[in-house]
């Protein structure tokens, strides 16, 4: 990999592990129904009038939509509004790629490596881990609903496998458009308009940062290097670089939140991370005894 492609891998864990700390400072001014509904809305707007919608058949850009954006993100936010630590949540979020492995097994009927089988176990060991220490940074609801986030992205890339190739910008630009206005109709029933309209009237400029740090960087500019890469290099090359989001959500979370770096936590990080790697090798593993 070049150097200068290796500086865009690596900015880009960076954005996307430093996105968890900035979800939680927002979500301390902005109920999280209506911090994802901004997310998506200037994601969507006005980028629609300059970027043409991607050639694939509305239904399954409505799934799409559905899937990888309003289910994960929204049972994500309200999660760690729940009570979910920014650190842990950026851990327990990577383990969507287990779920995609499963339900790829389940639509796809896709095999297996045991490689892969071996890291869902050691990974499991980690979620065992964070289970076990429920109440001090995290509850049963939060740690519930960011699994569940997990599962539904799991969902989002079954999707994605379906449409095929297409352009990623537009996907994700159009694939916005429909997901921000059933967050705006839930987060108006669930929070109510007066509620709604106070909020952003007296939105302060931390709160307004966050929300153009996870609507700008997070997801235009983070999708953006990331389909670059995935189209210059294998995906056995780039994917593990998502293995730093969690270290990098963690460190961030300590120093910019203030977050206890547990002995627990560490260890259920390693496992998790651990097995992550190891689904990674099965991957490749798997992909190279199909070509053979």
């Amino acid at each position: 990999m070049q150097f200068l492609h290796l500086a865009l891998a690596i900015l880009v864990v960076v954005i996307w592990g430093f996105n968890f700390v900035v979800i939680q400072i927002g979500l301390q001014e902005i109920p999280p129904l209506l911090l994802c509904f901004s997310r998506f809305f200037l994601t969507s707007i006005p980028a629609i009038f300059f970027v043409k919608r991607p050639q694939i058949p509305f239904k399954m850009l409505l799934l799409y939509g559905l899937t990888m954006f309003v289910l994960p993100f929204s049972l994500l936010f309200i999660g760690m509004h729940a009570g979910l630590s920014a650190s842990l949540a950026s851990l327990l979020l990577q383990t969507q790629a287990f779920f995609t492995i499963f339900l790829a097994l389940l639509f796809f009927k896709e095999k297996m490596h045991l490689l892969q089988s071996i890291g869902a176990c050691i990974a499991c060991l980690g979620m065992l881990i964070v289970g076990l220490n429920l109440g001090q940074s995290i509850t049963l609801s939060g740690l519930i609903l960011v699994i569940s986030a997990a599962f539904a992205w799991g969902l989002g890339n079954i999707t994605s496998k379906k449409i095929g190739k297409v352009n990623i910008l537009s996907l994700v630009i159009w694939g916005s458009l429909i997901a921000w206005p059933p967050l705006l109709a839930a987060s108006l029933l669930t929070t109510g308009l007066d509620k709604v309209l106070y909020t952003l009237k007296h939105l302060s400029y931390l709160s307004g940062g966050a929300v153009l740090y996870i609507t700008y960087l997070s997801t235009l500019i983070g999708f953006i290097i990331w389909s670059f890469l995935i189209r210059h290099y294998p995906l056995g090359t780039v994917a593990p670089f998502t293995l730093l989001v969690p270290i990098i959500g963690f460190i961030s979370s300590f120093f910019v939140l203030g977050e206890p770096l547990e002995a627990w936590k560490i260890i259920a990080g390693l496992l998790v991370i651990l097995g992550l790697a190891i689904n990674i090798l099965g991957q490749r593993n798997l992909i190279e005894n199909q070509k053979k």
